[in-house]
């Protein structure tokens, strides 16, 4: 194994089983902004994420692309194609990764050894069909402003001085491919919720100041 993997083999905060599932790939590097996985490709492997991050996506016939969500550390794609269909989504990574590659034959073997782990992927699998439909839902029924400020409280997190933060450096085309609108919509927003003192911005961190409102 590679010092990442070890290092993430070794890691307690990871849950067991997924660590002892990564020990059985191969390990691979990529550089940013390659892809790992393109919709409609017969799929055979299931990636497990060491290091770095990836965006799972799909893109129209227009080039208008949305995403469904960006995967870090200890978290694993690929699964939905394991039943010999076509990829559903494709897969790029946002920052240089490392992954665990694990093919269709060592996932039975470890299956086969470790049947509770069935329900360790199935249960992953329901939790995405739900924010799937969540996400259909909200494309339907919730508007464009409803939708970018959704997004923006579930990225929010409490920071040590009691700030809420999105951490993650998020371009106004990621919040506009995640949120389902144009970027220009989003950089309204956005200029609009910082006229009003709601959110301030530096260095493509979003600091949520005061609650953001329902409606705008």
């Amino acid at each position: 194994m590679s010092t990442e993997c070890d290092a993430f083999v070794a890691d307690a905060r990871h849950p067991e089983s997924l660590r002892a599932l990564a020990a059985r790939g191969d390990i691979r590097r990529y550089r940013k902004g390659t892809i790992l996985i393109q919709e409609g490709d017969v799929g055979e492997t299931l990636f497990i994420v060491i290091e770095g991050r990836v965006k799972v996506y799909c893109v129209d016939a227009n080039d208008k692309e949305i995403t469904f969500g960006v995967f870090g550390a200890a978290e694993y794609f690929g699964e939905m194609a394991l039943d010999g269909g076509p990829r559903s989504a494709s897969v790029i990574t946002l920052e240089p990764t490392v992954c665990a590659v694990v093919h269709r034959r060592a996932l039975s073997e470890f299956i086969a050894e470790r049947p509770e782990f069935c329900f360790e992927l199935l249960s992953k699998v329901i939790q995405r069909l739900r924010l799937a439909t969540r996400d259909a839902r909200n494309l339907a029924f919730i508007d464009v402003y409803g939708r970018i400020t959704r997004l923006l409280n579930d990225m929010a997190t409490v920071q040590p001085d009691g700030r809420r933060m999105v951490m993650e450096r998020i371009t106004h085309q990621e919040i506009a491919s995640r949120a389902g609108c144009s970027r220009e919509m989003v950089s309204r927003i956005l200029k609009d919720l910082v006229s009003g003192g709601y959110i301030a911005v530096c260095d493509r961190h979003i600091a949520l100041l005061a609650r953001l409102p329902p409606r705008w």
